[in-house]
């Protein structure tokens, strides 16, 4: 008999969990690529993500502003009896409400109902997608996931032919997803079954343990382990990097699960987990909720990020078009003074202003301001502002001409690369683009010093804020003449690798 509280207070308990403890295996493969990496830019973000991990263990406050859409994977016992008049979604959800509303941990609530009108924000994360399986037994094992919008965003699926190549589709599609699935991190491969099946394949195949530290030092015992590798070795070798920024490790693993298949078939499903990897795994006996053990805090490495000293500091109060163009693509900037901030919510908002003939809300001027791509975590107790990190840029390319135009915009800061009509944009009119580092959240959250709601405070975490920082480290990604350290970065670094022979396994 399961009681409807304890697979309610098991969800909540693991959600809290899996937003401020990293699983071990990620932070061990992260530490060895961390350790092997000689990419400058990459070392230095793989270092920031380390130390955030390490301080969202220790502060117990989120990895990521992003705390995702909650994934549940349930394989409920036959002989399994149920103490409750809830559905299997109605007793998820609760748990999920429960835990995004934690006074003491406030997740960031990001799912919006009606995706096609209204979009309008639930405010507690509900609802969950969850996915479940009749098997023998009289337990209830449960995964549980926090799927984060830059990650999924990538997701690929086609139908190949059954002659054609995994390995080319892979190596063909993996330069496309660009940077916003904030590598490293791992790709999971559904092959076979239907397309639905497929995907949902590639999902549950990043719930599997991080072992390709092991897989490597024994040897692949089957085909299958024999393309992990080889795909694992051929997507490094790419030289994309952390961030995107060029360097060794892009990838710490590649998961593969396979379903049999229509012999005029072979559909493949390719999703990435990011640097916010998010998952745990319980079982339910009837004895009472789920106890997940902490991590002990030794298995962290003793990394702790600061910022080099060649690092030119900006003040944003006294920014000029002029100093914006001195900036130089990589090079490493520490900001202070006032910025805003904005999302696609609040870019909508002011494109459909302008459309209207308005100008912008009362209060809101960009006149030689910065604007960064954020949707903050709620503050608890004493903070300033909850985990706040970069969304993905791209997703404003379509604004940037409008912004920059009409508003007196002249740098931007969000994660992962631009786009074309974004580069263009922000050459044409000689502004800048900043990279802040995703899966950094909680340490560039102490770099803010004061925040404020100025606009659509009806957006929740969309509203437009007036943060002060101090010291919050950005890259120079994109400068005013459009060089892009995106492009330029994984380029250099896939010559490297391949022209000097440079290994990409791990170490």
């Amino acid at each position: 008999m399961i009681r409807e509280n304890d697979l309610v207070q098991s969800i909540a308990d693991a959600l809290q969990f899996i937003s401020y403890y990293h699983p071990t295996d990620y932070i061990a493969h992260l530490a060895r690529a961390w350790e092997r990496e000689q990419s400058p830019a990459a070392r230095d973000a793989i270092a920031q993500i380390l130390t955030n991990s390490r301080m969202c263990a220790e502060g117990k406050r989120p990895i990521c502003q992003d705390t995702g859409i909650v994934n549940v994977f349930l394989k409920v016992g036959m002989d399994v009896r149920w103490e409750t008049r809830a559905s299997l979604q109605q007793m998820v959800d609760a748990g999920v409400r429960r835990a995004y509303t934690d006074p003491d941990n406030t997740l960031r609530a990001s799912v919006v109902d009606d995706p096609l009108f209204a979009r309008s924000n639930t405010r507690d994360n509900t609802p969950a997608v969850v996915h479940v399986e009749l098997v023998p037994g009289e337990q209830v094992d449960v995964t549980v996931a926090a799927k984060g919008g830059g990650s999924e965003n990538k997701s690929k699926f086609v139908m190949l032919n059954p002659s054609d190549s995994l390995v080319d589709w892979v190596l063909k599609t993996v330069p496309t997803m660009g940077a916003g699935w904030c590598p490293p991190g791992m790709l999971g491969i559904g092959v076979g079954g239907t397309a639905e099946r497929a995907m949902l394949m590639a999902k549950q195949s990043l719930m599997d343990p991080i072992d390709m530290h092991d897989l490597l030092a024994r040897g692949p015992a089957s085909p299958l382990e024999a393309l992990r590798i080889e795909l694992y070795e051929k997507v490094n070798a790419l030289g994309i990097g952390a961030q995107g920024l060029g360097g060794l490790t892009t990838v710490l693993d590649v998961k593969i699960n396979t379903f049999p298949t229509h012999a005029a078939s072979k559909p493949v499903a390719m999703i990435p987990n990011c640097a916010a990897t998010r998952h745990a795994h319980f079982v339910l006996d009837g004895s009472g909720p789920a106890t997940l053990e902490p991590p002990s805090l030794e298995l962290w490495p003793k990394i702790s990020w600061a910022p080099g000293q060649d690092s030119r500091r900006v003040n944003l109060d006294t920014l000029t078009r002029a100093e914006v163009a001195s900036w130089k693509p990589g090079e490493t900037l520490l900001l202070n003074g006032r910025m805003l901030t904005g999302r696609d919510a609040a870019h909508k908002k002011i494109a459909d202003l302008f459309a209207s003939g308005a100008g912008l809300p009362e209060g809101v001027d960009f006149t030689n301001r910065v604007i960064y791509y954020v949707g903050p975590v709620d503050p608890v107790r004493d903070e300033v502002v909850g985990p706040a990190g970069p969304t993905t840029a791209t997703r404003m390319d379509k604004f940037t001409e409008m912004m920059l135009e009409k508003t007196g915009l002249i740098a931007m800061i969000g994660k992962a690369e631009r786009g074309p009509v974004g580069i263009e944009a922000i050459r044409r009119h000689g502004a800048a683009y900043l990279m802040a580092v995703g899966g950094a959240a909680y340490l560039v959250s102490k770099a803010i010093r004061k925040s404020r709601v100025l606009a659509f405070p009806e957006l929740g975490m969309e509203a437009i804020y007036e943060f002060e920082v101090k010291d919050m480290p950005v890259t120079v990604a994109v400068d005013a003449r459009g060089d892009s350290v995106h492009q330029s970065g994984p380029a250099k670094w896939a010559g490297r690798i391949r022209d000097l022979g440079i290994p990409v396994r791990l170490a």
